[in-house]
This record gives C-alpha cells, structure tokens and sequence, in this order.
C-alpha cells in the first residue's frame, strides 16, 4: 500500500529539482495532481523546515530572470504577486538587489529601438506604451525619450 503523504513529498521534490517554485505555486500543482488531499499544507510545512523550498530563494531567482530579460520593477513586482509571493519577502528582495533600473531600460531600448528616429511621436507613443508594458516607472521612460 502506498503512503499518500510520501508520495505528495517526492512530487513535490521532484517539482523543485527542475526549478524554484513559490509556496503558492508549488500547492497549485500539487492539488492538481492530489485533488482533495489535507496532507499538502503539512508536507510544504516540512518542505520549508528541511530548506527544500523557499519562498525568498524563489523570488531571488524570479528576480534576476525577469530582469535579465528585461522587464521592469512594476512588471516583476505584480507577477510575484500572482504567484503568492508576500509583500515583505518582495520587498526583502528588491531592496537586496543592486539594478540600475535605468541602464536595464537603456539596453532594452537599445536592442529594440536604437535605430529609429525618436522624433516622430507614433513612434515615441509605441516606445511608450512598450515600456509601460514591460513594467517600466515614467520616471525610467522619461530618461530614455
């Protein structure tokens, strides 16, 4: 007979060995795969205690993701939050993390901008609104236009 518990544990384990999750995240998936199961609440519990999922060490990674692949503090910001990072874990890690947020925006710009003619404002608009999109502060769109 199988233990129910054990094997929440070990797919649980196996999620985080391909990548971090967030407590939030990770109780999705496993609700999914164990649909009406108490037993989950408990075996993240232990998860956390053995160190084997954080929620800090997932927002450290999320964070150096997104801002390598250019998207701004708004943007990152917002989507830890829908994966149920809290407030003060988020904050914890961006006031840890040393980005200049213009020189993110400056290269983002760069790639994707540098050869167009910024005078023509359909075009200032759509920079605009890009940059908005990828999570960017007005202050951080201002020094770029």
């Amino acid at each position: 007979m199988s233990n129910p518990r054990k094997n929440i544990r070990l797919k649980a384990m196996d999620f985080l060995a391909r990548r971090e999750y967030s407590r939030c995240e990770l109780q999705k998936k496993l609700q999914q795969k164990f649909p009406g199961n108490e037993d989950i609440a408990s075996v993240l519990d232990e998860l956390i205690v053995d160190g084997l999922q954080s929620d800090s060490r997932f927002t450290d990674s999320f964070l150096r993701l997104r801002v390598n692949a250019g998207y701004g503090p708004q943007y990152i910001r917002a989507e830890l939050r829908q994966r149920g990072v809290t407030e003060d874990i988020v904050e914890e890690a961006f006031s840890d993390l040393s980005v200049d947020w213009f020189d993110v925006a400056q290269q983002l710009f760069s790639k994707k901008f540098s050869d167009q003619d910024m005078s023509d404002a359909k075009l200032r608009a759509k920079c605009l609104r890009y940059f908005q999109y990828k999570g960017f502060t007005f202050d951080h769109i201002r020094g770029l236009l």
